[in-house]
């Protein structure tokens, strides 16, 4: 009940344990997720078709997810998912024709879309409900951050190595870790479900109603208020020009995830020479990544209380960033074993200052937004990571034939440093969390 209140310390905890559950399952299926469509029959073609259906579900329903949180509640919503992600981990599993792997992308799509915001805005929600709107929400998020951060390294290490351990043709074998991830996202379901109580303002019903017309009454409010939520969500995104500018940072971030992403693979299979053997380094690489991602967010405090101001730290770590993927774009000029050394190096850099970023950017970001509406801005801010991805997907080609690898991460490099400006004068408004408005 939150009646009994969460204390601090247990928000926090509870988030860190949530987080790592929710986070575990896609790690664990990430490395074989390619190789058991290839090896149950798909070719390139039908698997960017598999890819792709995840990536518009996702900005289909990232908006409407975000509202449907704001009005049913988080525990619910985030519960819905992980139940999402459970089915689509088992049909992806016993998958064998597109179709069927087409439909666990969609079932992975809407658990994406519905686990993207819940779980944070649920934390915060915890601790002003403790502390007041004053408090101060980095340590939590940063465990938040670093347990999610080693569910993947976790999960990436595991979904790659244990396939190698285990008797049976390809297929069996690699689905072992998509089962594990099945498992991983049932024990989240429960986590959730056990773990964050709603606050009464998830669970009102207007007053007065009787018994026999709550149910009903509560369908009509949800139909109503998800589309005035988003809509509020979204107004307030676009008015707030403080708001705008630190959603405008999370596209900037998007277009350099997908560029990483996807040219580090191509170029670690130029320097080993084969694809199966860049494929292999490049999970121990996106484990770097992760491991950078863990140490960045527990570093975070450290280096707002060190820079006096979170603002600070966001342009510190923002510079940080570019640097290093400067340095990443530099190392296209090794060979051999120097050239993974020194990408695997500049890899952990950059994802260690963009965490940091990332941290002190979210605590902005609440600091600005009430809590009937927290779930849906997260929702935007979500989305707004996934428009700089297609974006910069869309010109990768262009990028990469006239500027090569390297000179498409230095374009990026210059983009981040650019977003740094963002931060700039930025007002630290603080609005503290307020009940939803009542529905009559």
């Amino acid at each position: 009940m939150w009646g009994d209140r969460v204390s601090a310390t247990g928000a926090r905890r509870r988030y860190a344990l949530v987080q790592f559950l929710v986070w575990l399952p896609p790690g664990l299926m990430m490395a074989p997720m390619v190789l058991l469509m290839s090896a149950r029959g798909l070719d390139l073609g039908q698997i960017g078709l598999v890819s792709a259906a995840y990536s518009v579900t996702i900005v289909v329903l990232e908006l409407p997810t975000g509202g449907l949180a704001d009005v049913v509640g988080r525990r619910t919503v985030l519960a819905i998912g992980t139940a999402f992600s459970a089915t689509g981990l088992v049909v992806m599993a016993l998958a064998d024709t597109v179709w069927l792997f087409f439909l666990a992308s969609l079932f992975k799509g809407v658990a994406r879309a519905l686990s993207s915001g819940p779980a944070q805005a649920w934390y915060v929600d915890a601790l002003h409900a403790t502390e007041g709107p004053d408090a101060d929400l980095k340590p939590g998020l940063a465990l938040g951050a670093a347990a999610s951060s080693t569910a993947l390294l976790g999960g990436v290490l595991a979904g790659g190595l244990v396939p190698l351990a285990l008797p049976g043709d390809d297929a069996q074998r690699l689905a072992v870790p998509v089962w594990c991830g099945a498992v991983a996202a049932v024990a989240a379901l429960v986590a959730v479900v056990v773990a964050m109580p709603e606050p009464p303002r998830s669970r009102a019903v207007s007053a007065g109603a009787s018994a026999r017309s709550r149910a009903a009454g509560r369908l009509g409010e949800i139909l109503r208020d998800v589309p005035l939520t988003i809509r509020g969500g979204f107004h307030m995104a676009v008015r707030d020009r403080g708001l705008a500018r630190l959603l405008l940072v999370s596209a900037a971030g998007g277009m350099m995830l997908s560029a990483i992403e996807t040219l580090t693979p191509v170029r670690l299979a130029q320097l080993t020479g084969r694809l199966e053997t860049g494929s292999t380094v490049y999970a121990f690489v996106a484990a770097v990544g992760f491991a950078a991602n863990a140490v960045g967010s527990s570093l975070a405090p450290s280096v707002a209380r060190l820079l006096r101001t979170s603002i600070r730290a966001a342009v510190a770590a923002t510079v940080v960033t570019a640097a290093s993927l400067a340095g990443l774009a530099a190392s296209v000029a090794l060979d051999g074993a120097a050239g993974v050394v020194a990408a695997g190096v500049a890899y952990f850099l950059v994802f260690a200052a963009l965490s940091v970023v990332e941290l002190v950017r979210g605590e902005l970001v609440h600091m600005r937004v009430e809590s009937s509406r927290r779930a849906t801005v997260m929702s935007v801010d979500s989305l707004q990571l996934q428009f700089g991805g297609m974006l910069i997907t869309l010109g990768l080609g262009p990028l990469t034939a006239g500027l090569g690898i390297g000179g498409t991460w230095g374009a990026v490099a210059v983009l981040i440093l650019a977003s740094s400006l963002l931060f700039v004068r930025l007002p630290a408004r603080r609005t503290a969390p307020q009940p939803a408005p009542s529905r009559t």
